[in-house]
């Protein structure tokens, strides 16, 4: 084991926001290409540190040497990992931190991960379904809100629909216009 990881650097329980996804090596020195997950890639300049998480749940703490952008992609250099073969073990993870460290967002602005899960009823109490993901069109985002019976519905995130969200409730309440819902 290197130096500069540990296996588990943080509790079990502890949930992560993914900052980018490893595509593949780039170099002769260890270098990484990967795709950003972030709004806030001037994140990487705040950091020495980031958790590299694998689909099978294995995690590594990494020292970040270097990094810089290229065109919509990072470049990422850890410490300790100076060839090709060394830096191949990290594609296909995510680099993640920890919730707690988590870039706060100007109010009624959320993470897509806080409306997965929210129940959405109507203003009058009837319950539509809970949110499956959040579809970002390039306009408006939409709600995919499934129910019970499998059914389906986009419903927009526009302020005069969604009247209120409560993520720590993972309640959001809309207001449709005629005919929203029947679509």
């Amino acid at each position: 084991m290197k130096k500069t990881e540990t296996q588990e650097p943080t509790s079990a329980v502890e949930e992560f926001i993914s900052l980018a996804r490893i595509a593949r090596t780039r170099g002769l020195r260890g270098e990484l290409v990967a795709d950003l997950l972030t709004d806030f890639p001037e994140r990487f300049a705040e950091r020495t540190s980031l958790v590299a998480l694998w689909p099978d749940g294995r995690r590594k703490q990494v020292r970040l040497e270097e990094h810089w952008f290229q065109r919509d992609r990072i470049i990422l250099k850890f410490a300790g990992y100076d060839s090709i073969e060394a830096a191949r073990e990290f594609v296909g993870c995510e680099l993640v931190v920890p919730e707690s460290e988590r870039a706060e967002l100007p109010a009624n602005n959320f993470y897509d991960w806080e409306l997965a899960g929210c129940t959405v009823e109507t203003v009058s109490g009837k319950e539509l379904g809970s949110v499956r993901e959040v579809m970002r069109t390039g306009g408006v985002e939409m709600l995919v809100v499934q129910s019970d019976d499998g059914r389906e519905r986009l419903i927009p995130m526009a302020h005069d629909i969604c009247v209120q969200i409560d993520v720590e409730a993972k309640l959001i309440r809309v207001n449709p216009p005629e005919g929203l819902l029947e679509l």
